[in-house]
């Protein structure tokens, strides 16, 4: 029979030593065995079944061939919390905790000052933005969700189940703000972002795994950032004194500022920059 520690061996020879490379190979072990990953370690002789082993190895292939762990294993953490994904979705990243967090900063203060804010997300994808919402501030009575992709608001729907929070996330069907049914005092937006001329600085497992919808806009990437300031400022959805917080590509900040000097001059802009010093996060106070 064979051990945990022969295939955490195996799979680091194959995969690769360094650190994303083994973390991969302990979320495989720990998803076919069902068995916290710790355990890999205090009991390293412990055996596995010869179908834990065969699944193990099965999946280690698919790795190897590029799919991404989280397709893989169906699920990904993000805020703490486990989300379904699959390939109608992307894959969470920890940039978007950056959107979460200063969203949920703007709604306590709200909150704070005795209003109850109408909080939307659009291009919602897997519904990691207004899931957590909801789970984090449970004086939020409800949020809308919407996607343009049918097949993404039913992953957005299974995490709402998963969490507890259906009855409370309104999930809706359209483009970007088409579906709102009212306006809102605070809106977020982790939309596609990667330019077509930037296709060459993804990695195999980005783009030939993950959905193109929800990862390209235009050659610059900013088709649908524009598409959505403009909406956002012609339609009046935005309530007096709104705030809208979207996530940006890493070199975008300038034609951003550039553009919103042009369509909404009387706007209070700020950036946020993520983990790696980049600017990612873009603040717009009506």
């Amino acid at each position: 029979m064979t051990t945990f520690k022969e295939l955490l061996v195996k799979g680091t020879q194959q995969l690769g030593e360094d650190r994303n490379a083994c973390l991969d190979v302990q979320v495989l072990l720990e998803h076919v065995t069902g068995i916290e990953r710790f355990v890999f370690y205090a009991y390293p002789e412990s055996e596995v079944t010869i179908e834990q082993e065969q699944h193990f190895l099965a999946l280690l292939k698919r790795r190897l061939q590029g799919t991404p762990v989280a397709y893989l294993v169906g699920h990904k953490e993000f805020y703490g919390l486990d989300f379904l994904v699959d390939k109608r979705v992307l894959i969470p990243r920890p940039e978007t905790e950056l959107l979460v967090e200063a969203a949920l900063e703007v709604i306590r203060c709200r909150l704070a000052a005795g209003q109850v804010p109408i909080v939307a997300d659009v291009g919602t994808g897997s519904g990691i933005i207004p899931v957590t919402l909801a789970v984090e501030e449970p004086r939020l009575p409800y949020l809308y969700a919407s996607d343009i992709s049918a097949d993404a608001l039913e992953v957005a729907r299974l995490n709402c189940l998963r969490h507890h929070v259906a009855q409370r996330v309104r999930l809706l069907h359209g483009d970007l703000l088409a579906p709102l049914p009212e306006r809102v005092d605070i809106l977020t937006a982790n939309l596609p972002y990667v330019g077509s001329n930037e296709i060459d600085i993804l990695t195999t497992d980005v783009y030939d795994y993950e959905p193109h919808l929800a990862l390209f806009s235009g050659p610059h990437g900013l088709d649908l950032l524009h598409r959505l300031l403009i909406a956002a400022q012609q339609f009046v959805i935005l309530k007096e004194g709104a705030v809208v917080l979207l996530e940006i590509g890493y070199q975008q900040r300038e034609e951003l500022e550039q553009f919103l000097q042009q369509v909404w001059p009387q706007a209070t802009v700020t950036f946020k920059k993520d983990y790696a010093g980049w600017d990612r996060l873009l603040l717009l106070q009506i």
